[in-house]
């Protein structure tokens, strides 16, 4: 399933027939169900093995299946099942399902949909999308964090970031903005720039052979973005949703230059209508925009930065796991077991 996705995702045009065709719910439940004849006793040895209190869900297809076993095993009101949405305001229909004791909805738009599905409102709530807890911590000031990471501490900054896997227009991006940002006039550079390539190694390859005439970092995949994020004036991305929520936390004004059809489709205009930034497929105009917001005296990236601070929710994971805790702790121990699932497989027991 995994191999299939990430080729339909490279041929967005199949993955957009995907997710739209499976949107009916006599559709979705059908191939659900086939699934199930596959899937079914995998998951039923897990819960057999690990007896849960708790499940929670972060994939949309690990709804039905895992309640039907439990239906099948007579604990349906013995466990306490949980969805956690991770799409910010496009998500596929089978996040949705009657008989989960609490869906967490990243945004209203979701929530609203949740309804529209049939899940009542005593069943949802809107925390916002989790994201790792150090985007919730301290951190240096951004003169702090430059230093750390060796950067030019007066230039403003822009963080160039394809996902995980390095993908969309990065390497045509990264050098319409080292052209932009350099002041033939002056000639000295006006900006700075940080690019994160993920695990794609071509293309780090490829940027680090660029004689580059502004200051430029180039970095493969990094486990600390909250700090690249804090000493960054702007960021452009593909619309995935945690890159968004982690960059509305830091206060970043967003270019959004891709997106994959179906459940990031609604990231752009999620960014857009609420003012936090832009959506642009040009290299060339996406360059062109950074450089007007660095000219001195343009409060654009500061009105853009005031309102991404607004949709920030940077207690999204806490809330939500309070939330848990209360529905289930009441009077049980803190010992009780919890079962994250996430598909194909059961990943973890904490």
């Amino acid at each position: 399933m995994e191999r299939s996705y990430k080729f339909m995702v490279k041929h967005g045009h199949l993955w957009k027939v995907a997710f739209h065709g499976t949107s009916p719910r006599w559709v979705h439940r059908s191939y659900l169900a086939t699934m199930a004849a596959f899937y079914a006793k995998k998951v039923e040895a897990g819960l057999r093995k690990y007896k849960p209190d708790i499940i929670i869900s972060v994939h949309p297809l690990m709804q039905h299946i895992p309640l039907w076993v439990l239906k099948w095993q007579g604990l349906l009101k013995k466990v306490v099942f949980i969805t956690v949405i991770t799409d910010l305001n496009t998500c596929h229909p089978t996040w949705f399902h009657k008989s989960v004791t609490r869906c967490y909805c990243p945004s209203s738009e979701v929530s609203k949909k949740a309804l529209l599905d049939g899940l009542d409102t005593s069943q949802i709530r809107v925390f916002g999308l989790p994201i790792r807890p150090s985007f919730c911590q301290a951190i240096l000031n951004k003169d702090e964090l430059r230093k750390e990471l060796e950067m030019d501490s007066h230039l403003p900054a822009v963080l160039l970031m394809g996902g995980g896997d390095g993908m969309g227009p990065v390497e045509e991006t990264a050098k319409a903005l080292g052209e932009v940002l350099f002041d033939e006039e002056c000639q000295r550079p006006k900006g700075q720039i940080v690019v994160i390539c993920g695990r794609n190694q071509v293309l780090k390859s490829n940027l680090d052979s660029i004689e580059w005439t502004v200051p430029t970092k180039i970095r493969g995949f990094e486990i600390q973005i909250e700090k690249w994020m804090g000493a960054c004036d702007c960021i452009i991305t593909k619309a995935g949703p945690g890159t968004i929520a982690e960059a509305l936390i830091r206060g970043l004004p967003i270019i959004l230059n891709s997106f994959i059809p179906g459940q990031e489709t609604g990231n752009v205009p999620y960014v857009v209508d609420n003012g936090a930034g832009v959506f642009s497929k040009s290299p060339d105009e996406t360059a062109s925009l950074v450089s007007r917001w660095f000219d001195s005296g343009n409060n654009e990236l500061k009105k853009l930065s005031e309102n991404a601070l607004k949709l920030a929710q940077p207690n999204a994971v806490f809330d939500i796991v309070k939330d848990i805790h209360g529905l289930v702790f009441p009077a049980a121990s803190l010992l009780n077991k919890v079962l994250y699932l996430n598909f194909p497989l059961i990943i973890e027991c904490l």
